[in-house]
């Protein structure tokens, strides 16, 4: 009797247990969003301030949100407007007035051209501060992983299972060239699949990582005539090609302080970065695995090949992205089909015999793999 007296009476407040439980979730929820924003401000303001950024409030305005031009994503073309990300980290520990300064008065023909109808109450330009003050310390969100090839190969596999037990069990079909044909092409496509994902592991052709500056190829090489070695100082006598530190950045921009694209705020980076003596943390484009040895200085110091053989038209490029897949095959192929300056190299004046082979007519060229390019212990010793 009193274990069903019990039992009646949890069920009877089960839905005030609910009720209390839900109340603490939403109340502890929302002191932990407040606690999230420092000096005073509340999640509401914080909301509130990304609705204006993202041009969700006000409902009528005659001027384009922010996040029109301050992206909030990575894009796989050069936006030349400061990111959000970069506004909240360079305003986050300035007051109010310097961030209204530079909203209502860009530095930059581009940036004052799309500020030219940007009409805020201060009040509301406030919590956008406050969104992007909180930005600064959340980070934007990751992006999220897609799912179709995976959702693609389970289908597959459903059609394959399906096709199994029709032959073996159910026989509902009366063409049994049906379930065969189903079951075929599944399997092909699954064992494509796996094949083409099994090939790319470990290569990333087409990256394109986003950069602490907004440093475009096009406009240095393609625009200005910079010669690759100018930036790339090592490139002929190390084994990397070396990324080129601040103070030879300055060279140009003691003088050239504003572009004609990004305005003052990429090249700003660099001056700041250059009088703090701190170093720009690029991101490497160009990886090879752990397991192979690559030298700049062997191809383009002693074998005298372009940059453009293996890195593609960086002259075209704003965003700099990996243009070969950098496989072995993609290398071995190379080592057969290039021909090595080979007559007028110091480097290969060891090679007598090929010298006089040259010369008498008996070879008309050499290529990488003829003098050893292709050996294992080239690359994997």
């Amino acid at each position: 009797m009193r274990r069903n007296f019990y039992g009646k009476m949890r069920l009877k407040n089960l839905p005030l247990f609910i009720f209390l439980f839900v109340s603490f979730f939403i109340l502890s929820n929302n002191l932990f969003a407040e606690s999230v924003v420092t000096d005073g401000h509340s999640h509401e303001e914080v909301k509130r301030g990304e609705r204006f950024f993202k041009g969700l409030l006000p409902f009528k305005r005659d001027y384009s949100s922010c996040v029109s031009c301050h992206n909030l994503v990575l894009t796989d073309t050069l936006n030349w407007n400061p990111s959000a990300m970069d506004i909240a980290l360079k305003y986050a520990d300035k007051d109010f007035e310097s961030f209204q300064a530079a909203v209502m008065s860009p530095i930059g023909v581009k940036m004052e051209a799309s500020h030219v109808n940007f009409d805020i109450p201060e009040e509301d330009l406030k919590t956008v501060k406050v969104y992007l003050d909180n930005l600064a310390h959340t980070g934007t969100a990751d992006p999220k992983p897609t799912y179709n090839n995976l959702i693609i190969f389970l289908f597959l596999g459903l059609l394959l299972t399906w096709a199994l037990v029709e032959l073996i069990f159910l026989h509902k079909i009366k063409w049994k060239i049906v379930p065969v044909i189903i079951f075929m092409g599944a399997f092909g496509w699954q064992v494509k699949m796996i094949i083409t994902d099994a090939i790319k592991l470990g290569r990333q052709e087409n990256y394109a990582p986003d950069q602490p500056v907004k440093f475009s190829h096009k406009v240095h090489v393609g625009e200005n005539g910079i010669d690759c070695m100018y930036c790339h100082t090592t490139v002929e006598q190390g084994k990397s090609a070396g990324i080129p530190a601040t103070n030879l950045c300055m060279n140009c921009h003691i003088i050239i302080r504003e572009g004609t694209n990004s305005g003052k705020f990429e090249i700003a980076k660099v001056v700041e970065a250059n009088e703090k003596g701190t170093p720009i943390e690029w991101t490497r484009i160009h990886n090879l695995p752990d397991h192979v040895f690559f030298s700049h200085a062997v191809h383009v110091g002693s074998g005298k090949l372009d940059c453009a053989q293996c890195h593609g038209p960086v002259e075209e490029m704003d965003i700099m992205e990996q243009y070969s897949d950098l496989s072995m095959g993609w290398c071995v192929n190379c080592h057969r089909d290039t021909k090595v300056d080979f007559g007028n190299n110091g480097y290969y004046e060891h090679f007598v015999k090929m010298h006089e082979d040259l010369k008498t007519g008996a070879i008309d060229s050499v290529t990488a793999a003829d003098i050893g390019a292709n050996d294992c212990m080239r690359c994997h010793y």
